[in-house]
């Protein structure tokens, strides 16, 4: 009997800890909020930090449910400032309701950030809060305000742009290798082809986070526009020779850091990217990618095309014939990323996010990515992005205010095409 009463007391104590530990995170964060003095405000941040990281789940989510009830704006301070605006729209009114608008959180925020560590806490704790936040969708103006702020302190004027090869630091390295999201490194040797004399790897980071890439982008140098990506990641392929190479392959791009999602980093990354490769190879002609198609398997099952109902299940990517199913295929990707929407947008992510960067939509490659994955995502198909530098801002001006997909003249043929009207091969249909 006597074990039973110890363990529900050890539990109880335990209980009224990780409440007592919400409780004083509360408390200093309301503290540091009223802290007048820098040294001693830099010293509660820490306390304050370490106190908020200390708490388990549950105490976080308490921590949360604070933050959005007592650290929001007052509704009624908001209403005064709001009504004088609106009975006298003055510069002095204009600043008072701004004032009356912002979240005391933000400030909290930015006096976490004073704390030696406390950029990175706050991105970890972003991270944190997006997790749950599907559960908890009261905590969607912490989670702007937090986005808010991350946007000014990581905007691209802070950012520093390295290349990385194999003298780089381990602890770099390594977070490639964890990181790397569109195509798995598998160990050193993997990585270390990567780094090769024919490959290019860059990253930006930021002075408070010193050997954490934000985003990182992979290039191969090549001859011709690459248009299957195994022979880009066989470790055992030849170097090849970098006085021949006319194109530069971006074959994969991550972004490092979720607690910074929201926060555009690769926009910027290609194009300066671009033009460190063109200073120092000013023979390179091409700028290009080899992407993915990550939502095509999704998006052509609920088309309910006959005989497709299961692509991406069975080997018919090996059939000798295949053909007639390319044929088949390829104009149907050809109208999911150039015609099939998300509002005005394309709704392949990829897409949406090349094309608003001003690239052109080049080609779509048949048996490009046999992977399993590849596969299951969108039946083999990569697609080429073209970067055309003296073009990207007209074509990005062209995406944003018009909403108009820049295409070649190889994906208008594939669009005039009638993919219904292609037999398949043996053995393809479900």
């Amino acid at each position: 009997m006597r074990v039973p009463t110890l363990l529900g007391r050890l539990i109880a104590t335990g209980l009224r800890l990780g409440a007592n530990d919400t409780r004083r995170a509360e408390s200093l964060c309301r503290a540091l909020l009223s802290e007048r003095g820098e040294a001693a405000g830099t010293a509660l941040a820490r306390e304050t930090l370490d106190a908020c990281e200390s708490v388990d789940d549950a105490g976080r989510a308490r921590l949360f449910d604070a933050l959005a009830r007592d650290f929001s704006p007052d509704p009624e301070r908001v209403a005064r400032a709001a009504e004088a605006y609106r009975r006298d729209p003055s510069a002095t009114n204009q600043v008072r309701l701004q004032v009356a608008v912002e979240a005391p959180r933000q400030e909290l925020f930015r006096r976490l950030n004073m704390a030696p560590g406390g950029t990175a806490a706050l991105v970890a704790l972003r991270q944190r809060l997006l997790g749950a936040l599907p559960q908890h969708p009261e905590w969607v103006a912490v989670d702007a305000d937090l986005l808010h702020l991350l946007r000014s302190w990581f905007n691209r004027g802070f950012l520093v742009l390295k290349r990385i090869d194999w003298r780089s630091s381990a602890i770099v390295l390594e977070k490639l290798i964890q990181y790397e999201a569109v195509h798995e490194i598998k160990g050193w040797p993997d990585l270390h082809r990567r780094l090769e004399s024919d490959r290019r790897c860059f990253a930006f980071f930021h002075p408070a986070l010193p050997d954490e890439p934000l985003i990182f982008i992979e290039v191969a140098l090549t001859r011709g526009l690459a248009v299957r990506v195994q022979p880009l990641l066989d470790v055992g392929a030849p170097l090849g020779d970098l006085r021949r190479a006319r194109c530069a392959m971006f074959y994969s791009i991550t972004n490092c850091q979720e607690g910074l999602r929201g926060v555009s980093f690769g926009n910027f990354l290609i194009k300066q990217v671009a033009e460190e490769l063109r200073r120092e190879l000013p023979q390179l002609r091409v700028f290009a990618t080899l992407s993915p198609i990550p939502g095509f398997g999704q998006w052509l099952h609920g088309q309910k095309q006959p005989g497709l109902e299961r692509l991406g299940q069975r080997g018919w990517h090996e059939a000798k014939d295949t053909e007639a199913l390319a044929a088949r295929l390829m104009p149907l990707c050809a109208r999911y990323l150039a015609q099939a929407k998300r509002g005005d947008d394309p709704l392949d992510p990829v897409a949406r996010f090349h094309l608003g960067n001003g690239a052109r939509l080049e080609r779509i490659n048949w048996l490009a990515d046999t992977s399993p994955a590849g596969i299951e995502s969108s039946a083999g198909m990569m697609v080429n992005y073209v970067y055309r530098l003296d073009q990207v801002e007209h074509n990005h001006e062209l995406f944003v205010n018009e909403h108009r997909v820049i295409v070649s003249r190889h994906i208008e043929r594939l669009l005039r095409e009638r993919p219904s009207e292609a037999r398949l091969p043996a053995g393809a249909s479900a």
